[in-house]
């Protein structure tokens, strides 16, 4: 099997929601377990782990396996993700290995219902490679002692420290050896709180530092070995545009899950890497890009911090403190140049398409035009740009495609709620591109 071949059926994870498996001092200890196995929709994470390590007291972690046995077991069937439990682990600790591999064992006992409805398990606090293979031959260990077919059970790794950030890379030459089932891996996960522990990283404020280099790391590696990326929390449960920067930042960089603490979290998270509903204009302003308002086919500019006026010669525009004296070519120009389009499902579409038909007549590219007529102070002015479109711009378009026709086909309870955000027209059209 070629290493990046995937083994399992998602390509794409846009949520991965961890919820405690025992909660000390409940009636119910397993109250968030049934809470979390009952979201539907938007609200449900295409990956849910029931999470018996740092989220649960260590005193109540076989409690914890006992609670994921029981409502995974009744209530897993209808669950409209994956479910991956987190169990413990540490590369120093061959006690708290030795516990992991119990509670693997327990919770993958048929004689207990649950493991029809488990698709594998998180593994943390891994080290270098030589450790991933302790966890992987753990796993296949599990799978022969209860009759699961090798290979099975999926194993994802919360990347954590050093060790495991720089075994990343040898990851692409090891998976596929006769000696290991590496292949069952299957997403990598930043945990940024503890790698920021291992690093003996000191901010000012105690905050963490944003690790741009771990989570492009993680990407590149995600991608080498055929494997998914996903982003650790963001502990500001409050700050939705704060998430939602973090994962654009995320997206750029081929990152397109993302760990969420909240069903408000999942929400956003299931929301963000999926082409926008309608296409919005950007203009460059006061040093960041700010959304143009629309008002039929005119794009208007509310801000202060450009300014447009007519003058017998032509224009003035007023930007970063200085005054341009334009013609309307310059001034077209200029303009074009601070301007970007935010494509939507639909104009995706449309390009798609019509590149296929053109493909399909012999031609190799083709250009697609893109015009609007954009307004500041009340001055009008038209805006046209030509793109070049050839085999690699169409295969680049995929990618918000692909992730789209994966969630379509493995989330059935988000049909309604894609259907009403990009109407049923588009979305028949965009599971047939491609």
């Amino acid at each position: 099997m070629r290493v990046d071949t995937h083994q399992h059926t998602r390509s794409f994870v846009r949520t991965f929601f961890t919820s405690p498996t025992a909660v000390e001092g409940e009636e119910d200890s397993a109250k968030l377990l049934r809470g979390a196995v009952g979201l539907r929709g938007m609200q449900a994470p295409d990956v849910w782990v029931p999470d018996n390590e740092d989220a649960t007291a260590p005193s109540m972690r076989d409690e914890g396996v006992e609670n994921i046995i029981e409502v995974v077991s009744e209530h897993g069937a209808e669950f409209p993700g994956e479910i991956h439990p987190r169990v413990v682990w540490h590369r120093d600790d061959p006690g708290t290995r030795h516990q992991g591999l119990q509670h693997m064992l327990e919770i993958a006992n048929p004689e207990h219902g649950a493991i029809e409805h488990i698709d594998g398990f998180v593994i943390p606090e891994v080290g270098d490679l030589d450790d991933w293979k302790k966890a992987d031959e753990f796993m296949t260990i599990v799978e022969n002692e209860h009759g699961l077919e090798e290979g099975s059970l999926a194993m994802s790794v919360i990347i954590e420290c050093g060790e495991s950030e720089l075994g990343m890379g040898r990851l692409r030459d090891e998976m596929g050896k006769p000696s290991n089932n590496l292949q069952r891996l299957f997403m990598l996960v930043n945990g940024e709180v503890d790698y920021t522990k291992d690093m003996r990283a000191i901010t000012p404020t105690g905050d963490l530092p944003p690790w741009p280099e771990l989570r492009h790391n993680t990407s590149r590696a995600a991608s080498a070995a055929g494997l998914i990326a996903v982003d650790g929390p963001y502990d500001d449960i409050r700050d939705v545009e704060g998430y939602r920067e973090r994962m654009r930042d995320n997206q750029a960089k081929g990152q397109l899950g993302i760990w969420s603490l909240t069903p408000g979290q999942v929400v956003e998270a299931n929301l963000s890497p999926l082409p926008p509903q309608t296409g919005s204009w950007l203009l460059e302003a006061g040093g960041r890009e700010v959304e143009l308002r629309s008002d039929g086919d005119t794009q208007i500019y509310d801000g202060d911090d450009i300014s447009l006026a007519e003058t017998d010669d032509g224009y003035v525009l007023t930007a970063d403190g200085k005054d341009h004296e334009l013609d309307e070519e310059a001034l077209h120009n200029e303009l074009l140049d601070r301007m970007a389009y935010v494509p939507s499902l639909s104009d995706i579409v449309d390009s798609m398409e019509e590149f296929e038909a053109a493909k399909e007549a012999g031609r190799g590219a083709i250009a697609m035009t893109r015009a609007t007529t954009v307004a500041i102070d009340g001055i009008k002015v038209d805006i046209s740009t030509d793109r070049m479109w050839d085999e690699a711009t169409y295969q680049a378009a995929m990618t918000p495609i692909a992730l789209f026709q994966d969630v379509y086909e493995h989330r059935p309870d988000q049909h309604e709620e894609l259907g009403e955000r990009y109407s049923e027209d588009v979305v028949e059209r965009a599971m047939n591109v491609g």
